[in-house]
């Protein structure tokens, strides 16, 4: 299980030297970290997590396998994408296959670089693309509520359930709302609601990309999208795209953290977006280690131990048995899986136990 996000943002606001700088920058800190372009617009990227080397020096790990993120650039969104204009049909289609949407949002002023709009206003171009989602979700709806009302009212029980969800969502776009806004508290219902693919259903960060005198404190309006993102129930990060791409250019990790520093940051922008990102979807990582490889995995919050264990092999959850369990700090404690064995601080855990954040696994299973 990965974590898929589109890139989205108007035209000249830095999105795709974003995408170029935040692709490139894992690509240049480690070579064991992989980094492959899956089509020009689309790349994959390891995840930093320092536990990982930690997982391999105590078992003498060949090799660290850390999870993956996956970075969509999709084209620029104008007024009237809803209805075709510039690259809409495409821009709407490829916005509807991610897990979240990173919305870059223009916080620095620069007479070089002309806005669209003529002016710098994140809060408006924010509107702007935000108003674009709902009337393709409004006409998508529209479309779509007549043959599943029909089917709940002829008694099919899975249109009935659909109805749940569809029409608290088509009432909340008719309201001027996003979808997410309508989002059930249910889990099967969640299901249903994410199934529907409504491009406001899904969960945003804002990324404000500031000038970089800015980039450590932000400025007055990266101020005003964190003020918004509050209200949404939304997350905002500050980074600034010309000082990560100038971060992607040093391929010595010593060095990156020095031009970090004198800037007054302790990280980049894409380990930023990165934590931001996994507490919006509600993420977190649990790992496998052993002499071959130290491998980070990433799971659901909530998830139970053989959904994880199916995250590794569809196999695994099939025919799961118990899970040996070590939480992170006991396992670097006691020095691996026989110290914290010894010490009474390994356990053996059922279908029901939920896995936490940094759990150390082994799976038992038969197929």
């Amino acid at each position: 299980m990965g974590f898929n996000c589109g890139i989205v943002g108007l035209p000249n606001v830095g999105k795709s030297t974003l995408f170029n700088a935040l692709t490139a920058t894992v690509n240049a800190q480690a070579a064991n970290y992989p980094f492959c372009t899956i089509e020009p617009n689309v790349g994959r990227v390891a995840v930093p997590d320092n536990r990982l080397a930690e997982l391999q020096q105590i078992d003498k790990a060949e090799k660290i396998v850390p999870t993956q993120l996956e970075f969509v650039d999709i084209a620029g969104l104008v007024k009237g994408a809803s209805k075709g204009e510039g690259l809409g049909n495409q821009f709407l289609a490829n916005i509807r296959e991610v897990d979240a949407i990173i919305h870059v949002l223009r916080c620095f002023d620069d007479s070089d670089v002309v806005h669209v709009e003529g002016s710098v206003d994140p809060i408006r171009d924010a509107e702007t693309v935000e108003t674009e989602l709902m009337l393709a979700d409004l006409e998508s709806l529209e479309k779509r509520i007549v043959g599943v009302q029909k089917k709940a009212q002829a008694g099919d029980k899975e249109s009935k359930l659909l109805m749940t969800v569809m029409k608290p969502a088509l009432d909340a776009l008719q309201n001027g709302q996003p979808a997410r806004s309508a989002r059930p508290t249910d889990a099967d219902a969640q299901k249903l609601f994410d199934g529907m693919y409504l491009l406001t259903g899904k969960p945003v960060l804002y990324v404000c990309n500031v000038e970089e005198a800015s980039a450590a404190t932000g400025n007055a309006y990266s101020k005003r999208v964190f003020e918004m993102a509050e209200s949404q129930g939304n997350k905002a990060v500050v980074i600034s795209a010309a000082i990560e791409a100038e971060v992607a250019q040093l391929t010595d990790p010593a060095e990156q953290q020095e031009f970090l520093s004198a800037l007054g940051l302790s990280e980049t922008g894409l380990s930023r977006i990165i934590k931001a990102g996994y507490e919006l979807l509600g993420l977190e990582t649990f790992f496998t280690s052993g002499p071959k490889e130290s491998h980070a995995w990433t799971m659901k919050k909530g998830c139970l131990a053989p959904a994880a264990a199916g995250i590794i092999h569809t196999d695994f959850e099939k025919g799961f048995i118990r899970a040996e369990v070590v939480s992170y700090n006991d396992y670097v404690t006691y020095r691996g899986e026989v110290g914290a064995r010894e010490n009474g601080k390994l356990r053996q855990e059922g279908k029901a136990y939920v896995m936490q954040d940094g759990d150390v696994v082994h799976f038992l299973f038969n197929v």
